[in-house]
């Protein structure tokens, strides 16, 4: 009997650079206008619009509220079929700022409004991240470790089974109290 094999998924810098060129499309904007709006060079942009490249997180944050698009639209395609990613194998999109990687689990379908991450966190220094689109929300639950994250004017302490949510469309921090921090980030879109 033959075996079945899956496709292969695309790269995530494939599945970026096409996102990208779609949402800038949309927007009937060149990647001049865009590259200004996010505050990087367009060479960059077009890089990354290639597949080339190497975007941190703050770098597709930056572009996905120039777009004015959810950071999930540019990072994961959508999906059509039943779909596992085990623990340690998601695409991992790291800072450049701090010991922070996010994992994007599931993006937000049309007609819904949420992101599900999981983000893993290390001492040391803090993430500070800039407003996000306008009403996005967000939700924290820390499942291990300790770390402060909230308004970079008002973070709270959280420890394991700790529920916070603060607004993003502010600027905003997330600092590991503790090695080896994990929580689980949902991103509302309102």
């Amino acid at each position: 009997m033959p075996v079945k094999r899956t496709p292969k998924a695309p790269r995530p810098l494939d599945a970026i650079a096409v996102a990208l060129r779609r949402e800038r499309e949309r927007a009937d904007m060149s990647l001049s206008e865009l590259a200004r709006r996010a505050d990087i060079s367009k060479s960059t942009l077009s890089q990354l619009e290639s597949g080339a490249g190497n975007p941190s997180i703050e770098t597709l944050w930056a572009l996905a509220v120039a777009l004015g698009v959810p950071f999930s639209r540019l990072v994961d395609p959508p999906a059509r079929e039943v779909r596992v990613i085990r623990a340690g194998e998601g695409a991992a999109i790291r800072s450049e700022q701090a010991h922070f990687t996010g994992i994007m689990l599931s993006a937000c379908p049309p007609g819904a409004r949420r992101d599900i991450y999981v983000i893993t966190l290390e001492p040391g220094s803090a993430r500070h991240a800039q407003a996000h689109i306008p009403g996005s929300v967000e939700h924290l639950i820390v499942s291990k470790g300790r770390l402060r994250a909230g308004p970079s004017d008002n973070p709270v302490e959280l420890a394991p089974g700790d529920y916070a949510t603060f607004p993003g469309d502010v600027p905003h921090l997330y600092e590991a109290l503790a090695p080896h921090t994990v929580a689980v980030m949902v991103m509302e879109h309102v």
